[in-house]
């Protein structure tokens, strides 16, 4: 009797295993999103990777696989090193975005990297080789003066006398979301992340864009990014492929609809 009760529960247990495995293996077969590119979404300067959410929850909901890493803002050189080795731990092809500064990092940690195969540049910079991002942004007359006479500075430990830069709290809402309800904006400006000012003279390398298909957004009330160097930027680095809205600079934030449009029509470009 006893023998006959651990051979029926032996047996259950195989049952059990068989129909998990033939389970799983069905649930890898159909796993939404296995066969789109995974979509690498980069932040820039005065934000963090939850600027991304209306577009993260869209791309999800699409069966995009998603990733936003926290961009260091401690120079164009220190960060896109960071975000090459993080890209190389990322297997199969990539549509790599990047918003505002976000651009300019990833137009330097994309560059030799084969599973990279599209672009976006969402209100972002997109320099060309030696330039900055000062010089780019000033690019067809551009003028960001009111917000750089806006910034807060702060030390930080072994900068070499370099500052770290946050806009002023109430500042933020009309020079980086001036379309985001303000409710959002002003909590926004509690969480900016720093830039170094590091940032401002690293000049850029051989452009990830010359090689790789790229995308722009260029949002035309952008007072971070003139629409005027917004252009000039997406003109050589994604012609052809360029949109514009009515926004500002925080447009995945605004308009995550249009930007989550973009991303999806360069995925879709990949094969």
């Amino acid at each position: 009797m006893k023998n006959r009760r651990w051979r029926t529960l032996a047996a259950a247990v195989v049952l059990a295993a068989s129909v998990l495995t033939v389970g799983a293996s069905a649930s890898a077969a159909t796993k939404p999103g296995q066969a789109k590119p995974t979509v690498v979404l980069v932040h820039g300067a005065w934000a963090d990777s939850s600027g991304w959410d209306g577009v993260t929850s869209r791309l999800l909901d699409k069966g995009y696989p998603v990733i936003a890493p926290a961009n260091p803002l401690r120079g164009l050189a220190e960060d896109s090193a960071y975000l090459k080795e993080f890209l190389a731990t990322v297997g199969g092809p990539i549509v790599l975005v990047g918003h505002s500064y976000g651009g300019a990092v990833i137009t330097n940690a994309a560059t030799g990297n084969r599973n990279v195969k599209a672009l976006v540049f969402v209100a972002a910079y997109s320099p060309k080789e030696g330039e900055t991002i000062a010089e780019a942004g000033a690019l067809n007359g551009g003028d960001n003066s009111l917000l750089v006479s806006h910034l807060v500075q702060r030390p930080y430990p072994g900068s070499n006398g370099q500052v770290d830069t946050t806009i002023d709290p109430a500042w933020f809402p009309r020079l980086f979301a001036a379309d985001v309800p303000l409710r959002k904006s002003r909590l926004m400006a509690t969480q900016q992340r720093p830039l170094s000012t590091v940032a401002f003279g690293g000049k850029t390398g051989v452009p990830a864009w010359q090689s790789i298909p790229s995308y722009a957004l260029v949002a035309l009330d952008d007072l971070a990014i003139p629409a005027v160097a917004g252009k000039a930027m997406a003109a050589r680095s994604a012609p052809g492929r360029t949109v514009t809205i009515r926004g500002s600079h925080a447009a995945m934030v605004a308009h995550p609809d249009a930007v989550t449009g973009l991303i999806v029509r360069a995925a879709r470009s990949v094969h």
